[in-house]
């Protein structure tokens, strides 16, 4: 069960990859706001990231 919910995840996030690719290239709304939306939840990851590495007092060295 667990390998079938994380073969969802990466399948998600190539499908976001391949729509952020299409999107710079001039794709429909719909793939825009896909990426849109794929750039987004990067973000909020990569934010959530920097406030946990600054919990730990910069122990990631």
């Amino acid at each position: 069960m667990v390998v079938l919910a994380l073969s969802c995840v990466v399948l998600l996030a190539l499908g976001g990859c391949v729509c952020v690719v299409w999107a710079s290239r001039g794709g429909p709304r719909w793939v825009r706001a896909v990426s849109r939306g794929t750039l987004l939840a990067g973000e909020l990851v990569r934010r959530s990231g920097r406030s946990r590495a600054g919990r730990d007092g910069g122990a990631d060295d």
